[in-house]
This record gives structure tokens, C-alpha cells and sequence, in this order.
């Protein structure tokens, strides 16, 4: 169990108590998912380089870039990518670890996360947080990068921990951002590069947000989205799609291009109208905890309607955190919650649609 305190025991691990608030908006225009209002990003300072004198992963160590969790003194010089403490309504948030849910009866991996945001009023490292995840049946992650740096962290991490697989891109809100200080395609280039690496198993999160970014921003998302399809076709790799107030869209660039074997929409928000379009062209879809919401009536229905063998399930943590939880940090231990909530909702045992995700994980991503 998490224990509330100044030293908190995440399965086995002991942590230490941290707090640090940013004030500023992170530069990624806000989460890399599809978040509701609430869930929001913040960003103080710059990213320290990118080195290969990292510590691996062991427990109680860090690893790669700044955001993953360093001592309360060297991330205050560092400045890591952090949610806000405080919600909308400018009250401030539960930043407590919500308890461990009950493990798995079978291994189910986290199709989706971000080991680089940090959050929540305890320190924990990248090992700790893994093995917390594989204490409750959480056996491995996808690792998602979301611009250079995060990405270069995303390949470093898959390399050094065999429960870890990378996924590279830049994100959608970052697009216009490059296009306009011309560093767009050098960007793109260096996740063409990092792509040919082993360890990457996708390519995303890439695709349209309608809901960050407004129409001067989005030729330069639907030409990063294009190339990062072509680079995902090049390299054999799964593509994960960011898809937010922008489905029709999304399904017209798909249609237009020549596609990977395996599309997964990352943090599936549209309805069973969209679900029946992926369930016509073999797209996968990825449930997070927003399935959980009671306001998520849509996402339930395309649940209901997605052909399991389509299904996929993640976090997207630090974000979305499952229902009772919602607004606390997130993170690769609480997918059990999820899994549960989709098994009660389509009336299936928990072992076998845990066997079902399973399969459909190791089908998009091959073994960890």
C-alpha cells in the first residue's frame, strides 16, 4: 500500500517527500494527452543536456533527463517538466499517491506513459515507479517522448531496463512552435534517426490537436503528422496517434497515406461512431482512465462497440488518473484500475480480457 508521509513506501521501495511548484505553461501548449480541463502542465526553467554519464536506472538513482525525478535540490536548478499543483479553479489539488490496487491475475503493460513528467508531493524514481507497476501486474511500459529530449530520454530508458519500450515523436502542439523558428524538419530528422534503434516500438504521439492549437498552427501539425507517418512506414514501427477535438481530420490523413501495419489511437476520446471506423480499418484503440469518468458516457459506448482484439489500455501518467482517483498524480501502478473498470463494463472475467490486452499489447509492440 502508499503510505501518506514524509517517507512514503510505494510497493516495496521507500521514497522521500518533495514538493516544488511551477508557475509557468509548459511549452507543449499543455499535456501530451487528451486532457480534460484540470489536467493540466506546467514548465519552469530549461531541460538540462542530454548525457550519456546519466546513472542507469538502479533504485534511488537518476536517469536521463531532469523531469525524471532528481533529488529537491538539483531539480529546482533543472527545472523538470511538472503538472500544475493547482486545478481550473485555482484550488490546489490532492498531490497524494492514490493506494495500490489489487495486482492482476495476468500481466497487463501500460500501452502509454510518461516517465519524464514528474508530480505528486513524493520523490520516485524511474526504477521505483516500475516496480511498483510490476508489484500489482503491470509487467512493463511504453515510454513516450514528445519532443527531442524527451524522445533521446524515451531511447536511454528502453535501453537500459528491459521493462521499458520508447516511443519517439514530436508532439503535436510542439509542430507549430518549430515551424516557426524553422527547426521543424531538424526535429523530424532526429526522430527518423532515433527510430532505427531496437528498443523504439512507435512512433508517436503524433496527429492533430484542434483543441491546443488553433488554425494558424495546423498545416504545421498536418505536415509533422505526415512525416512522422512516413517515418513509422520506413522503420516497420507502430504509430501512436494523438487525436483531440480533431477526428475527422485524423481519419483523413490516415486515409491519405500509405500506413504501418499498427495504428493505435493513444488515449482513444471519440465515440462509437469513430470506434466502428477503427474497427473497419484494423486501427487499435487505447483506453486511459477518462473511460472511468462519469461524464465519459462516449468512450464507454466505444468501448462497448471496439472489437477486443483491437483494444489496447494505458495511463498516459502522470494524467488522467482513473476514477476515485481523478486529479491525483497518475501512474503505471494504477492501470489494474482501469483494466477492471473495462472488464466490469463489458461484462467479461478479469483474467481473460487481462490475456486479451495482453496479446494485443505484444501484437502492436512485439515483446518487451
Amino acid at each position: 500500500m502508499f503510505l501518506q508521509s514524509n517517507d512514503t513506501v510505494i510497493g516495496v521501495l521507500r521514497v522521500t517527500s518533495t514538493t516544488r511548484e511551477c508557475s509557468e505553461p509548459r511549452t507543449l501548449g499543455g499535456p501530451p494527452g487528451n486532457a480534460p480541463r484540470g489536467e493540466q502542465t506546467t514548465k519552469k526553467g530549461n531541460a538540462a543536456p542530454m548525457s550519456s554519464s546519466n546513472q542507469h536506472l538502479d533504485t534511488g538513482q537518476t536517469f536521463g533527463v531532469p523531469q525524471a525525478y532528481l533529488p529537491a535540490e538539483a531539480a529546482a536548478e533543472a527545472g523538470p517538466l511538472s503538472r500544475s499543483t493547482k486545478d481550473d479553479a485555482g484550488k490546489k489539488r490532492n498531490t497524494s499517491y492514490p493506494p495500490a490496487p489489487e495486482p492482476l491475475p495476468y500481466g497487463v503493460p501500460d500501452n502509454h506513459t510518461h516517465l519524464d513528467f514528474r508530480d505528486g508531493s513524493v520523490h520516485v524514481t524511474v526504477a521505483a515507479a516500475l516496480d511498483a507497476a510490476n508489484a500489482v501486474g503491470v509487467p512493463g511500459v511504453i515510454q513516450v517522448g514528445c519532443d527531442v529530449e524527451s524522445s533521446e530520454f524515451a531511447v536511454r530508458a528502453a535501453s537500459e531496463d528491459p521493462r521499458v519500450l520508447a516511443a519517439v515523436s514530436i508532439h503535436p502542439n510542439d509542430a507549430p512552435r518549430l515551424a516557426e523558428s524553422d527547426d521543424l524538419d531538424a526535429a523530424i530528422a532526429r526522430i527518423d534517426e532515433l527510430a532505427a534503434h531496437e528498443r523504439v516500438r512507435a512512433i508517436g504521439e503524433t496527429g492533430l490537436d484542434y483543441f491546443r492549437t488553433q488554425e494558424p498552427g495546423r498545416p504545421a501539425q498536418e505536415y509533422s503528422f505526415r512525416e512522422h507517418i512516413r517515418i513509422a512506414r520506413k522503420h516497420s514501427k507502430a504509430l501512436q496517434i494523438h487525436d483531440r477535438d480533431a477526428h475527422l481530420d485524423v481519419v483523413r490523413v490516415l486515409k491519405d497515406e500509405q500506413l504501418p501495419e499498427r495504428v493505435v489511437f493513444h488515449c482513444f476520446s471519440g465515440d462509437a461512431d469513430l470506434a466502428r471506423i477503427c474497427n473497419e480499418n484494423g486501427w487499435y484503440l487505447s483506453f486511459s482512465g477518462t473511460v472511468t469518468f462519469k461524464n465519459s458516457t462516449d468512450l464507454r459506448e466505444a468501448l462497448l462497440v471496439a472489437k477486443p482484439e483491437l483494444v489496447l489500455v494505458e495511463t498516459d501518467a502522470p494524467f488522467l488518473t482513473p476514477h476515485p482517483y481523478r486529479g491525483r498524480p497518475n501512474a503505471s501502478y494504477l492501470i489494474p484500475q482501469t483494466v477492471r473498470f473495462m472488464a466490469e463494463t463489458l461484462g467479461v472475467g478479469l483474467e481473460e480480457y487481462c490475456r486479451t490486452l495482453a496479446d494485443n499489447t505484444e501484437r502492436v509492440y512485439g515483446a518487451f
